[in-house]
């Protein structure tokens, strides 16, 4: 099969064959249709200090997809052959404290696809049964592959209760957009939503945003003024990772404001922890899913709502080709638009494979 995948410690990927994984009996062998670009994949292109320090090559990359079940194990019961899925990424032991108590999403043995094994950047991608989201309804090809990082933005957005609160949301990247359209169709009052570029602010508004600031020129201070609110917001989504986001956001809340923080910060933050203490403010971390408890909330949200629909269809601003994968990650990296998405539905041969089989026939 064709794969794009990390055949050493260095930057780069290939585009190539690769071995056809084979199921055991407790998995299921998928053929992707579509995978998203995520951050994690850009790191591992990159080959920084991050994927240097957690990557272990050869491996293929990809952990957002969706496709049709093409071969099940022996062993498994609910998935059918046949079956259009998306997969959870995150793979966990079963018998820690964490998952034994159903809390599988803070699994200390948690491995993940396309990051400790291969992932979904090729034409098959194998995962276990229980890592398996069959939507059971038609679903857009290119929404069913965002269903990873649609689940990192409800799973942030519905840590608060949101219904008539005010939500400042700093970061418009993909997954703070999604988040911003979360709010807004659960029922939040006010929305704000921060960043630098131009472009993705303009998105957030069609998002669902009431104001955006451009943090380049202009303050959150200023929002509150020109919205008229009195007592600063009572959640705050932490999604840029910018070392100056969370204190800002912090000196923006309201006394017993809640911050679910999804950021990776890109270095140390400068957090006034009186302020934390004094004003009674909760901070909570968020990393992946819940599973399953987010993916039937995002699936039930996307049944019901036209609107939420086509808000995450507009989040995905770039499609390309698998061929052309460069291409999608230069679009990903250049972060001035939402969602990435490539095509594995028609891929064709590797340049150099072509040529060859050109060659072997001529």
């Amino acid at each position: 099969m064709l794969a794009l995948f990390k055949p050493s410690a260095a930057p780069g990927l290939e585009l190539d064959e690769r071995p056809e994984p084979e199921p055991g009996p407790r998995d299921v062998k998928i053929k992707v249709l579509r995978t998203g670009v995520c951050g994690t994949d850009l790191h591992i292109e990159a080959w920084d200090a991050w994927a240097a320090s957690t990557i272990n090559p050869p491996i293929i990359p990809g952990h957002e997809f969706y496709g049709e079940v093409v071969e099940i194990g022996s062993q498994v019961a609910d998935v059918q052959v046949g079956a259009m899925v998306s997969g959870e990424g995150h793979i966990v032991c079963g018998t820690c404290r964490n998952c034994r108590a159903g809390r599988r999403q803070m699994c200390i043995r948690t491995l993940g696809v396309g990051v400790n094994r291969d992932g979904a950047f090729a034409e098959y991608v194998v995962i276990p049964e229980s890592n398996v989201w069959v939507h059971h309804e038609h679903i857009d090809p290119e929404l069913g592959a965002i269903f990873d990082p649609f689940g990192n933005a409800v799973h942030t957005a519905l840590s608060f209760p949101l219904v008539g609160e005010d939500v400042l949301i700093t970061g418009a990247g993909p997954i703070g957009l999604m988040a911003a359209a979360v709010a807004r169709h659960v029922g939040a009052r006010f929305i704000v939503v921060t960043d630098v570029s131009a472009p993705r602010l303009a998105l957030a508004g069609a998002m669902g945003a009431d104001l955006t600031v451009n943090v380049a020129g202009s303050r959150i201070i200023d929002a509150q003024r020109r919205l008229g609110m009195r007592e600063g917001f009572d959640v705050g989504f932490e999604m840029s990772g910018h070392p100056g986001a969370l204190p800002e956001m912090i000196a923006n809340l309201n006394h017993g404001g809640r911050v679910a923080m999804l950021g990776l910060p890109s270095e140390p933050i400068d957090v006034d922890w009186a302020k934390v203490v004094t004003h009674m403010i909760t901070i909570k971390g968020i990393y992946g899913r819940e599973m399953f408890e987010t993916w039937v909330a995002m699936s039930a949200m996307l049944h019901t709502s036209a609107w939420l629909r086509a808000a995450l269809s507009s989040v995905i601003t770039d499609r390309f080709p698998a061929e052309r994968w460069q291409e999608g990650f230069d679009a990903a990296r250049a972060a001035t638009g939402g969602k990435v998405v490539l095509d594995w539905s028609a891929i064709s041969p590797a340049p150099h494979l072509a040529s060859a089989s050109t060659a072997a026939t001529s």
